[in-house]
């Protein structure tokens, strides 16, 4: 099972590893999560492109630089990260998830589901993917496809319930019966 991301946050940890050896790309990369948890988007996305250029084969940094892009409205750069990204780990599936998301936002439905699909395809239990499954078929006004995909990720661990609470990709089911049903009590 894909877990829910767990990390320390500590930007000041971060700064001091730089410190001791600038060429630290993973601190770089590091530290440009910590931003990007705290909010701090733009200095994340300097931190990521640091790591990059240090190390240019690091798809990690590829991989949540595109994610920072895509957060701020940038959709065009994050695909070309997600793109890299794929170049660089092509079995990797969360790059996939990542540009399929991208392309729902923009309203891309068949270029988000193939690489949605494809993400699914190389794990399966990716709890991220199962629910951008879920946020897929909203788009496409399915509620009851839409539901399946959302309990099966519940089911496996996702459990960002403010988002799913939130997120404007849930608007066209909110209100449907089956969502209800999917999403504990509590948790509304």
């Amino acid at each position: 099972m894909t877990k829910p991301w767990k990390y320390n946050f500590d930007i000041s940890k971060f700064t001091k590893a730089i410190e001791l050896n600038p060429t630290d790309f993973r601190a770089y990369k590091d530290r440009g999560n910590a931003y990007y948890k705290k909010g701090m988007i733009d200095l994340a996305i300097a931190d990521y492109s640091k790591a990059i250029e240090i190390n240019p084969q690091y798809f990690i940094a590829y991989n949540n630089r595109g994610n920072a892009y895509q957060h701020t409205g940038r959709h065009d750069l994050a695909i070309a990260d997600y793109n890299k990204t794929i170049e660089l780990e092509p079995e990797n599936g969360m790059p996939y998830n990542n540009r399929g998301f991208t392309f729902l936002l923009l309203g891309e439905l068949e270029k988000a589901e193939r690489d949605i699909r494809k993400s699914l395809e190389l794990n399966e239990n990716n709890i991220y993917a199962l629910n951008s499954m879920a946020e897929l078929y909203s788009a496409k006004n399915n509620p009851d496809e839409a539901c399946r995909w959302l309990k099966i990720a519940v089911q496996k661990g996702y459990n960002n319930w403010n988002y799913i609470r939130t997120s404007r990709t849930y608007d066209n089911i909110r209100s449907s019966r089956c969502f209800r049903e999917t999403i504990p009590k509590r948790q509304m």
